[in-house]
């Protein structure tokens, strides 16, 4: 194992609270609140990582909603996004045309609300989630007409997608089912207020709006780039572009990232059902049981990009392959260990090849224990990180996890944190 190093003997950069490693604090944010997701981290402490490194050119390979590119514009950097999901990978190009005229925004949202009083008929989506989530059809109808609305007045332009998001993000204010503190939701739980579609509408593009005025002073900033793309290849980015790697990738914790936007989709009419997702999780990365379908295990743990945690990986396998037997539900999080490392191994050969010399690497996560079996997941990283070719890494715990509730399914301690990686 590597010694551990400090990357930076910055104070903003370390000192800051627990929720760092988490997107609340965002929603105070102008830009960054415009969409909620459940992925993502503090974007005023990846401002102060930039700061801190100097860097100049900063890559989120795992871009989601866009925090570390946004992040990054406000102090003046140059950075570049990438994710596999198409939706989410909208979401961050939408938020990233902030730099857009206001008041254009604001008449453009006027078209479309005398658009929507047109009443024109719409066509209904079959989803079973909406059916679920919309029971009073009225205002279903009236969050549909919105959505074709935006869609028929489309010019081909940044306000387009601003439209789009402000439509998007009302979604779930506009349905009466719970949603928990991630992006699944719960039609079987109620919410206490629903909004109503056209006044939500507004509201949201008023916000867009003001937040819009108040960014006017980072207009003259690099404009951050976002692509949807593989952090398997990072085919859309030059040899040794990156002189700062600021991310959060997927947890080994079988979150299903495919799902989490299946309500935004259904009401589009992106997908239908469950089944309609099964392409999305093929190129996922392997962070979830459900993104292991037909993968063979066997050929990934005898690849050499696994020699250097091959033995333990091994033996976590073959124990979660016996749990597996044991438990009534019998998940896969035996392929979906050897997923996540034979990934994470394949981007941190990309990482090596578009890093420059003296690269920063920083990734927050946290490690797992699927079926009570702990997997180490920083430290296997590190040592992933060290057989592509990087130099030290150092792993920073920010807060405890798995202690609050009695209903989890193991009681191992489990922990969050930044994993520093020297290049």
């Amino acid at each position: 194992m590597s010694q551990p190093f400090l990357p930076m003997d910055v104070p903003a950069v370390r000192a800051q609270g627990n929720n760092t490693t988490t997107f609340t604090d965002n929603m105070r944010l102008p830009v960054h609140r415009w969409f909620r997701y459940s992925a993502g981290f503090s974007a005023g402490w990846a401002e102060t990582v930039v700061e801190a490194t100097e860097a100049r050119r900063v890559l989120d390979p795992f871009g989601g909603s866009g925090t570390t590119v946004l992040a990054a514009e406000a102090v003046g950097a140059e950075a570049v996004g990438v994710d596999v999901h198409p939706f989410v990978t909208r979401v961050a190009r939408a938020k990233l045309a902030w730099r857009s005229d206001p008041e254009v925004l604001l008449m453009r949202a006027a078209d479309v609300r005398l658009e929507v009083k047109q009443q024109r008929a719409v066509a209904e989506p079959t989803s079973p989630l909406v059916v679920k989530c919309f029971p009073d059809r009225g205002a279903l109808l009236d969050l549909l007409r919105l959505r074709d609305a935006v869609e028929r007045l489309r010019q081909g332009d940044d306000y387009d997608e601003l439209l789009w998001l402000a439509f998007i993000s009302i979604i779930r204010a506009c349905s009466p089912a719970g949603t928990a503190q991630w992006q699944y939701v719960l039609p079987n739980k109620t919410k206490a207020r629903v909004a109503e579609p056209v006044s939500a509408f507004e509201s949201r593009v008023e916000l867009f709006a003001q937040d819009m005025f108040t960014m006017r002073d980072h207009v003259g900033s690099p404009r951050g780039q976002v692509y949807e793309s593989d952090a398997r290849t990072l085919d859309t980015l030059n040899d040794g572009w990156a002189d700062l790697v600021l991310t959060s990738p997927p947890y080994a914790n079988n979150f299903d990232y495919a799902d989490a936007t299946r309500l935004e989709q259904s009401v589009l009419g992106e997908v239908n059902g469950w089944g309609d997702l099964k392409p999305l999780r093929k190129r996922l990365m392997r962070s979830a049981t459900q993104h292991m379908s037909g993968w063979d295990a066997a050929e990934a743990l005898e690849s050499p990009l696994l020699q250097a945690v091959r033995g333990e990986l091994t033996q976590t396998f073959q124990t979660l392959a016996q749990v597996k037997q044991e438990r009534g539900g019998k998940k896969a999080y035996d392929l979906m260990v050897a997923g996540y490392f034979f990934d994470s191994a394949q981007i941190f050969q990309a990482l090596r090849r578009v890093s420059a010399p003296g690269v920063t690497v920083c990734y927050v996560v946290g490690d797992s224990a699927p079926y009570g079996v702990h997997v180490p997941v920083e430290r296997w990283l590190g040592e992933l990180a060290l057989a592509s070719g990087f130099r030290k890494w150092r792993f920073e715990k920010v807060r405890d996890r798995n202690t609050k509730w009695k209903n989890r399914k193991h009681t191992h301690p489990l922990h969050e944190g930044r994993l520093w990686i020297e290049g």
